[in-house]
């Protein structure tokens, strides 16, 4: 085994990554890289990790999509976020699916509008405010308008 820079391993700087939280095969690589450690030991080392089980795209994947529904994002700045930290469309997509048994959209749209915001505004320009808001949340159109015409029903 390589070993880094002083005396670390590959795999003791990973498992110390992971104790903390989920981490993504590509955000590993890229610490471990930070911390010195060679090319070809970072991957026999992630590749070790994922046949123990110890790192996994898709429970990445998971828990990435539940943490970020419970701060009231959307599925397209999930999908964006979860790209940007390397893990591919089709576990993004089952990621995505495994929640929406849970999850409405239409109605965490919604949520996060009213929490927001304490009415629909009343002018164009609040308005706008309030769907650019949306928007950079992650939530499609459709979602957006619905969350307009509903978040501030009385239920």
């Amino acid at each position: 085994m390589n070993v880094c820079s002083a005396t670390t391993l590959p795999r003791d700087d990973a498992i110390r990554f992971l104790a903390r939280r989920e981490y993504s095969r590509a955000e590993l690589w890229q610490r471990l890289s930070a911390k010195g450690h060679a090319a070809e030991a970072i991957e026999a080392c992630l590749d070790s990790l994922v046949e123990l089980d110890l790192q996994s795209d898709s429970r990445f994947a998971e828990s990435f999509v539940r943490s970020r529904v419970l701060r009231g994002q959307g599925p397209r700045r999930i999908c964006a976020d979860l790209g940007q930290r390397g893990v591919g469309r089709a576990l993004i997509s089952e990621a995505l699916q495994a929640v929406e048994v849970e999850v409405d959209w239409f109605e965490l749209a919604s949520e996060v509008l009213a929490r927001r915001f304490a009415d629909p505004g009343d002018t164009l320009k609040d308005r706008a405010r309030r769907e650019r808001f949306l928007v950079g949340r992650g939530f499609d159109f459709d979602q957006l308008r619905h969350a307009m015409s509903h978040a501030w029903d009385d239920s």
